[in-house]
């Protein structure tokens, strides 16, 4: 609501915060990325549908958003802007970070606590995180797995310890840094993946498709080819509304009680991708659906409200499968180890676009080359000795040697005193052919993602550079800045933010009366 100072100030002539805010402020951050600034409701002559709740995006977070809401009684709306729902999430390995004791954790056997994944996630990764909505995550993710569970999405009783998205049905893995140095002496390590037990990579499709057919059983009104163009706002700067282009046709659509803003992130726009997130432009594979154009991230701004951490994103380098690639060493651009060879795929993704310019390459001998064909990783240089290895690809003098000497000797004792590589890929590189694979981020399959957004609260409320909430509007998902930071530190995080928060909107939308 708007504050008394707000009042007086707009009552003697002024101009409030959040009419600043939505207007100079706003306009600013935004020109040139498409934003328009929100529609007066004095101009809306005519609504030409109403509804409680508006949610502007079909992915993960949009439905478990529309769930709750109708859960609680409130007439719900959805609109997509693309032909097919499902957003992003639908794309997705369909991975759900979940702990502290969950129903398949107990069942196969799984230690852990509350306290050690606040301590993984909070401690891990970034610096300062969104303590509160980590905590508060974490102290619900057991009954968020159990709502998922009853909200249809099928799991299994199995477990894999293979690196990487199980490819067989099993639901249960490791899915980030957790075994890991430094992670692994900084929180107790556990399986926390939860995916859908299906074989192959389908596990979004799969989770999607239950949350899609929940909403259909409820009655919830969707509406595709559907795109949000501007919200509309009251003289108090209260979201009453929005406009969208509906099959070509403009209409004023009411939202009573308030607008959950859910349509993923901005990694196919190009202009805001330059402008905030320049290490995730250079990156090759541009990972989400086509409509991660930042449009709900636009909106809020232009409604008055703050973004946080829009440089971050994954950028991710699955240089596993196989696991045996581990035993080789990863350099950068002056031939030196920067990170342990087997961390998270997102956590070498992120050293290498955010830390080393984008540049690296993988070391290999060969027991520890890739096998079969791929073309993931282009093989750049193939030779029969590190020194020439070096020299064809680039490496300054004696640079190559030098790390592979001191890497090989500590191996040798079963060490590796810079990255404490786990014991089971350290080992000597010690024989022919030696091969360097490009991991560059342009070179490489090199997919990114982007975690920047709207500045929210545990309840999805949008926020204010003053840490207000713009009254009538909510946002989750990709669309806000959560739990995944950069580093990306396991698979999960990003659709455990979307379910588990866009729920929290979703309840906030329905009781958010004017």
């Amino acid at each position: 609501m708007t504050s008394d100072r707000e009042r007086r100030a707009t009552a003697a002539g002024g101009l409030s915060r959040r009419g600043f805010l939505g207007g100079a402020v706003a306009g600013a951050a935004v020109a040139g990325v498409g934003a328009r600034a929100a529609i007066d409701g004095t101009a809306v002559t005519h609504w030409d549908l109403t509804t409680d709740v508006v949610v502007m995006g079909s992915g993960a977070a949009g439905m478990c958003a529309a769930l709750e809401a109708t859960g609680q009684g409130a007439s719900v709306l959805v609109l997509e802007s693309l032909p097919r729902f499902g957003g992003s999430s639908a794309m997705s390995g369909g991975v759900v970070y979940a702990g502290g004791g969950t129903v398949l954790q107990r069942a196969l056997g799984v230690s852990d606590t509350v306290e050690a994944m606040y301590d993984f996630i909070a401690n891990t990764g970034a610096l300062n995180p969104q303590r509160d909505k980590v905590q508060r995550y974490c102290e619900e993710s057991v009954a968020h797995f159990d709502w998922l569970v009853d909200q249809g999405v099928p799991y299994s009783e199995g477990f894999t310890a293979a690196k990487g998205l199980p490819m067989g049905d099993e639901s249960l893995y490791v899915s980030g840094n957790e075994l890991a140095w430094p992670a692994r002496e900084q929180a107790t390590p556990a399986a926390r993946g939860h995916v859908p037990g299906v074989a192959g990579m389908t596990g979004g499709r799969t989770l999607m498709a239950a949350l899609l057919g929940r909403a259909g059983a409820a009655s919830i009104e969707m509406q595709s080819r559907s795109a949000v163009t501007e919200l509309v706002t009251a003289s108090d700067g209260r979201v009453i509304g929005v406009r969208a282009d509906m099959a070509g046709e403009t209409k004023h659509i009411r939202a009573k009680r308030g607008v959950v803003l859910a349509a993923g992130g901005f990694i196919h726009n190009r202009d805001m991708l330059a402008r905030y997130a320049p290490e995730l432009a250079q990156c090759s594979v541009p990972w989400g659906n086509a409509g991660d154009l930042g449009a709900g991230i636009l909106l809020g701004l232009a409604a008055g409200g703050d973004v946080l951490r829009m440089d971050h994103g994954f950028a991710i380098a699955p240089i596993y499968p196989p696991e045996n690639v581990l035993s080789g060493i990863v350099v950068n651009h002056q031939a030196q180890r920067f990170v342990a060879e087997d961390s998270y795929h997102g956590v070498l993704g992120h050293h290498i676009a955010y830390q080393q310019q984008g540049k690296a390459w993988l070391i290999t001998d060969a027991d520890s080359s890739y096998a079969l064909a791929q073309d993931n990783f282009p093989e750049v240089a193939s030779a029969n000795s590190i020194g020439a290895l070096a020299t064809a690809v680039g490496f300054p003098a004696g640079a190559l040697q030098h790390t592979l000497a001191y890497y090989n000797r500590f191996a040798a004792r079963g060490r590796d005193p810079q990255f404490q590589k786990s014991p089971v890929y350290l080992r000597p590189l010690q024989g022919p052919p030696y091969k360097a694979w490009a991991l560059s981020v342009d070179e490489a399959f090199f997919p990114a993602h982007t975690f920047g957004g709207l500045h929210t609260d545990i309840n999805g409320r949008v926020l204010t550079p003053y840490g207000e909430p713009v009254p009538g509007l909510f946002a989750a998902g990709r669309t806000t800045a959560g739990l995944p930071l950069a580093p990306y530190i396991a698979s999960g995080l990003s659709l455990g933010d979307c379910t588990y928060f866009g729920r929290q909107a979703g309840l906030a939308a329905a009781g958010d009366l004017a």
